[in-house]
């Protein structure tokens, strides 16, 4: 048995069993893939893939478990490798963050230029994506860290720290009717089109639920994934747009008014995320520290070792006055 059919195998199950996009991954052909893939399994004297034809359609049983136990080496053979690096030259090395575009234009910046300055020997490399991408990036070892608002919470294998709250403004142009409601009311929103987030980003899921309990059903005519494009919209008159307050800037985005709605939603929380069995490296700890001044290493190992909903839960409140002094 050899750890690269253990990455075949891995990187075939990720991809949806599609061999070519597996090859393509792993810089190798789709023959030498579904060799080293039947090697494997007459070896072990079990199928790990059923199939139809040449395709494989689904993994067997016995391939269901395999995979985990090969999940687990993989990750272990990372360790491996992070902790080798660590003890070679703490100072130098990579970081993988994967996030969404309201957390790397707003929230993270002044995050990564403090980390900059104290580890210019550490490359950083961004990945954009919905939610459920960002926690699939990193439970598949792609990237280090998960930075999002929403799914996070859906993957048990993941450790999930919270960084920040926030909550929401409505943005609307100069003059228009929404200025003057106060106090301003979900049913004085609801009379208008509305312009926001794609369902499953940047906390979209409290608005509806805000909506929803006030028995209101908002006609919201235009979703994004960013807000400059909610902003360019609101603008052209499409509607009233409703987004992260820290998304914006009084000073770039003029002809627009943002009005305070923390009172019309449930404040959201942004979390950092890595795998469990992750070993972190001093710098990786130091970039958590840099973005979330109350996510300490021995806070960093809690979160590490919250399993349950009830674990985390406690670990929430414990921070929770921490997570309105953070945050950009």
């Amino acid at each position: 048995m050899k750890l690269s059919q253990l990455r075949y195998i891995a990187e075939v199950n990720r991809r949806g069993l599609n061999v070519s996009a597996a090859a393509e991954a792993l810089y190798t052909s789709q023959p030498g893939v579904s060799k080293q893939i039947r090697l494997l399994e007459e070896e072990l004297g079990v199928q790990i893939f059923e199939r139809s034809g040449k395709h494989f359609t689904q993994l067997t049983p016995a391939g269901k478990e395999i995979m985990q136990v090969a999940e687990r080496v993989l990750a272990e053979t990372r360790n491996i490798g992070a902790i080798a690096e660590e003890y070679g030259d703490e100072q130098t090395g990579s970081l993988s963050i994967a996030t969404t575009h309201t957390q790397a234009r707003h929230a993270l910046p002044p995050a990564v230029s403090r980390f900059r300055d104290a580890y210019p020997g550490v490359s950083l490399h961004f990945h954009q994506g919905t939610p459920l991408q960002i926690a699939e990036m990193v439970m598949d070892g792609n990237v280090d860290f998960a930075i999002a608002t929403e799914a996070l919470e859906l993957y048990e294998d993941l450790a999930i720290l919270p960084c920040y709250r926030w909550n929401r403004s409505i943005i609307v142009p100069e003059g228009h009717p929404l200025c003057t409601v106060k106090p301003l009311t979900l049913e004085a929103v609801a009379e208008h089109p509305l312009v926001t987030y794609v369902f499953g980003f940047t906390g979209r899921s409290r608005l509806d639920d805000a909506f929803a309990h006030r028995g209101l059903a908002p006609d919201v005519v235009f979703t994004a994934t960013d807000s400059e494009v909610i902003k360019t919209y609101v603008q052209l008159g499409l509607g009233v747009g409703i987004m992260a307050s820290m998304a914006f800037d009084p000073d770039r985005d003029t002809g627009l008014v943002a009005l305070d709605a923390g009172h019309l939603f449930a404040p959201s929380v942004t979390s950092i995320a890595f795998r469990r069995g992750a070993y972190l490296r001093g710098y990786m700890l130091a970039f958590i520290e840099t973005f979330a001044a109350h996510l300490t290493p021995d806070t960093v190992e809690q979160g590490r070792e919250a399993r349950t909903p009830a674990a985390r839960e406690a670990l929430y409140e414990r921070l929770g006055p921490a997570l309105d002094r953070a945050g950009p």
